[in-house]
Parts: structure tokens; C-alpha cells; sequence
């Protein structure tokens, strides 16, 4: 049986490469930085750890387009082109191939000398089989690399990297857009949004009609912006179901959490996934679940690990009106990490369709995803009165409600603040340690019920600050 030859590998390394030409490069130059470049790199020059950094995200989030950036970066920074690898991981020529012989064959082919720093970043890395064990050795034997991994089947990078990389492994969250970065992309930031003087880390429009005009892009964002192809490509706006359906949900569900977990009925599968999307931001129990979807409760369960492993959905757990979890709760609630995909399953919406108000919720979660230590901290409350809070921020070590948040897409709360049966009740049993914000479509500022203070703030704004902030936090 014929064999990969050397000359081919060289071959295909350097087309993966072309940096190690002479003309310069090129490749998605043209495309915009995203704001979690900075983070990244910041991690790739971090040599006091050994580690290897392990990139994670959903398909179609930009994380090859971001390496490439890396890559670009270190050669801005006088790194020398040579000593820069990088190799797709699903191309058929590396099949077969260890890591550390295509490293060593790297070495060689470059006339690398010992002791030189090198760069290696192994795109799709969950196309090797045992990947985990491999980059743990490349680790503990070549010190004097830095190693950079990313893949898209983000269950088994998730799980694996955890189980087996513990000690060698940093991972890093590439989530979705967020409305910030959305804002920057389409090049209406300066436009549209101002920092705020009022509040040390608050943002508001430009004008009445800037904060139109800002709400007319959230929902688009709602749409389709949650993924920078989209964001660039008429064509696949136009088609979500299409493309963004196809691209990323068909692909997880049908190829790699059956590859991964040895999931028989697929179809069963895109049925919940389905009645999940769907329900976006509704709160959800196992056993109606079941009984709706014909899955039993057991399988339902594993179910819904796998899709929050893969970065489709998030659970939140359920506090009562004192901020105590609950010891047996039945109910939960499960966001999409992105609004955008129940748009690629069901249709687009506008801003008077009656998914719009869950959407929005949606969104304002989605853009917690990278600060995944504080995500642990949101639930959401829910008590025997039937009244609900949409967020709740716990303390952190502490089982203490420090601020809560109210999702509107709807200025009636503004003009009827008494109306806000669940938010008050809450406050008035916790002590906050800020003013309860609720969420509007237009309408600002602070009035008092009861001596408990309510922030109202338009949820585009809400939704471009967090973004905005908890980027700025993780960066510090």
C-alpha cells in the first residue's frame, strides 16, 4: 500500500504556510481583529507556564481566522517566519502522522537550532486520534515551544482537556460575537454609541436617533450577528437556514456528537435540539420534556450535557425568592449561547415578532459566555408565587444576591414601574448591592418603588456594555 510520501508533506506544509516565502502574507488580513486577539496573544507570549493553550468555541466563530491573526502578530513582532507552525489537522496528508513527527519533520525541514522559541498551532487538533495525550507529551518534552490548539467538535476538546490535560493545558473561550464586536464590525460604534459620564463603566447612544438606529442593528445582531461570515456575506444573510444551519448546527448534531458519543438515534437528537431552540430562555423540566419529545429522561439528560459541551445551549439553575438554590430542582432554564441560531431554524424575526422579548434574554446571556467563572454565578429565581427574576448575580464564595437584571423588550415597565410584581419582591427579601436594572426597548433612567431602586436601560445598551466590560475585566 502506497504511503505519504515526505515530499508531500513538505509540500502541503508549506502551502499551509506561506509566510515561509517571500511575498508577504496575506491571508484574512482583510478581515477584522476580533476584541479576544489581545487575550489570546496575551496567553501565547505568557512563558512562565508551561502550557499548551487550547482554543475552544462553536463552528463558525472565527477561531482559525483568529490563529491566523496570532500568527501575523508574532511576525509583526520580529518573530522569524520560520520558526511559525501551522497545520490543519483534518487534511487528509497528516492522517496517521504524530504530532511530534511532524514537529520534528518541521524542525529539520527549517534548520531550526536547539533552544530557539517556536510557535506550533494545530488547527481541528480533534481529528488525531488520542490528540490529548500527544500535545501533553509535546508539552512536557519540547519546553521550549509554545503550542497552540483549537477545534471545532468543542465536547470532546472541552471534556478531554480537562480530563487529561490537567496541569498542561489553558483553555480559552472563543464565544460568538458579541454585540459589541458586532457594533465594531459593521463600523458603527463612534456612530451610535458613547461612553456614558455618569456611570464609570456605562455606555448610552449618541442621540434619540442613534438609539433607534442601535436597536434596528440588535436585532439583525438577534438574526444573523452572532458569526463574522454572516456579518461580511450578504449571501448568507439572505439564507441563514441555509448556511448557518448547515455549518454549524447539522455538523455537530449529525456528525460530531454522534462520532463522539456514539449517539444512535440522530434524529432524536435534532428533535430536542429543536424544542430547545425554540424555547429559548423558557424554563424547562426533564420530566415534561420527556413527555413532549418522546425521549426518556435518562437519555434526555446526557442529551443536554453533550449539546452544553458543544457550546449550543447553557443551562441556568434556579434560586428561590431568599437567592438558596434549590436541593432537588426539577427546573432549569436553557439559553442558545447564540441568539442567532434559532433565526437558522426557524426563520427571522423583527421587532414586534413574540419571540422578541426571548431573544433578547438570550442575548443578554450569551454575552457572559467568556467570563465563564462569573457565568457560574448567574441563575435565575423563581418562587411559589409564580413571580420570576430573569438574572440574578450571585456573590462570588457567598450564597448572596449582589444584582439582579430584568430582561424587557417593552418600555411599559418604565412607565408602570409597580407592575414589576417579581423584581420588587425580590429586592425588598435581598439586600442588592446595586439598583435592580430592567431592560426596555427606548427608555432610561432611575425611579424608586418602595424605597427600591430600579435602573432602566434600553437592552441594546445592556447588551453592548456587557459585552463591552466583560472583555475590558478579563483583560485587566
Amino acid at each position: 500500500m502506497l504511503q505519504v510520501s515526505e515530499k508531500e508533506i513538505e509540500a502541503r506544509l508549506r502551502l499551509d504556510n506561506p509566510w515561509w516565502g517571500a511575498e508577504p502574507v496575506t491571508q484574512y488580513s482583510e478581515l477584522p481583529r476580533r476584541a479576544y486577539l489581545k487575550p489570546f496573544s496575551d496567553l501565547i507570549h505568557d512563558h512562565s507556564v508551561n502550557r499548551a493553550i487550547v482554543l475552544l468555541g462553536p463552528r463558525r466563530v472565527g477561531k482559525t481566522v483568529m490563529v491566523h491573526h496570532a500568527i501575523h502578530q508574532l511576525m509583526e513582532e520580529g518573530v522569524a517566519a520560520g520558526r511559525i507552525l501551522y497545520l490543519s489537522l483534518d487534511t487528509p496528508v497528516y492522517t496517521g502522522l504524530s504530532l511530534e513527527k511532524i514537529v520534528l519533520f518541521h524542525e529539520q525541514q527549517q534548520n531550526l537550532k536547539a533552544g530557539e522559541l517556536r510557535y506550533v498551532f494545530f488547527d481541528e487538533i480533534q481529528y488525531l486520534k488520542d490528540w490529548e495525550r500527544h500535545l501533553k507529551s509535546l508539552v512536557d518534552t519540547y519546553p521550549g515551544y509554545r503550542f497552540v490548539a483549537t477545534g471545532s467538535a468543542a465536547a470532546a476538546l472541552r471534556l478531554k482537556s480537562q480530563e487529561s490535560g490537567a496541569g498542561r493545558f489553558t483553555d480559552f473561550m472563543l464565544p460568538p460575537l458579541t454585540f459589541s464586536e458586532y457594533i465594531y464590525f459593521i463600523d458603527r460604534e463612534t456612530a451610535l454609541i458613547e461612553a456614558d459620564p455618569g456611570s464609570e463603566r456605562g455606555y448610552r447612544a449618541t442621540s434619540g436617533e442613534a438609539l433607534r438606529e442601535l436597536n434596528d442593528e440588535f436585532i439583525n445582531y438577534l438574526n444573523y450577528g452572532g458569526y463574522p461570515e454572516a456579518v461580511f456575506t450578504e449571501r448568507v444573510r439572505q439564507d441563514p437556514a441555509r448556511f448557518i444551519k448547515s455549518d454549524v448546527i447539522d455538523k455537530v448534531l449529525l456528525r460530531d456528537l454522534p462520532s463522539l458519543y456514539g449517539i444512535s438515534d440522530i434524529q432524536e437528537l435534532n428533535s430536542l435540539f429543536a424544542t430547545l431552540a425554540y424555547n429559548t430562555a423558557n424554563e424547562v423540566e426533564i420530566g415534561k420534556l420527556s413527555q413532549n419529545s418522546g425521549v426518556v429522561a435518562n437519555t434526555l439528560s446526557r442529551y443536554l450535557e453533550y449539546l452544553e459541551a458543544a457550546f449550543l445551549v447553557r443551562r441556568i439553575r434556579r434560586v428561590d425568592e431568599n437567592a438558596r438554590q434549590f436541593k432537588r430542582a426539577r427546573g432549569f432554564k436553557v439559553y442558545l449561547t447564540n441568539p442567532s441560531i434559532r433565526t437558522a431554524l426557524f426563520g427571522p424575526i423583527d421587532a414586534e415578532h413574540p419571540a422578541v422579548g426571548a431573544m433578547a434574554e438570550t442575548a443578554v446571556y450569551s454575552q457572559w459566555l467568556h467570563a465563564t467563572s462569573f457565568l457560574e454565578r448567574l441563575y435565575y429565581a423563581r418562587w411559589k408565587k409564580g413571580l420570576e427574576v430573569d438574572v440574578v448575580g450571585l456573590a462570588p464564595g457567598l450564597r448572596k444576591a449582589e444584582w439582579v437584571v430584568e430582561v424587557k423588550w417593552t418600555d411599559r415597565f418604565y412607565e408602570r414601574p409597580s407592575e414589576l410584581k417579581g423584581v420588587l419582591a425580590f429586592a425588598e427579601r435581598n439586600t442588592l448591592s446595586r439598583p435592580a436594572v430592567i431592560t426596555t426597548r427606548t427608555c432610561s433612567g432611575v425611579k424608586k418603588v418602595n424605597g427600591i431602586e430600579l435602573e432602566f436601560i434600553p437592552t441594546s445598551i445592556h447588551c453592548y456594555t456587557i459585552g463591552r466590560n466583560v472583555l475590558q475585566r478579563w483583560q485587566i
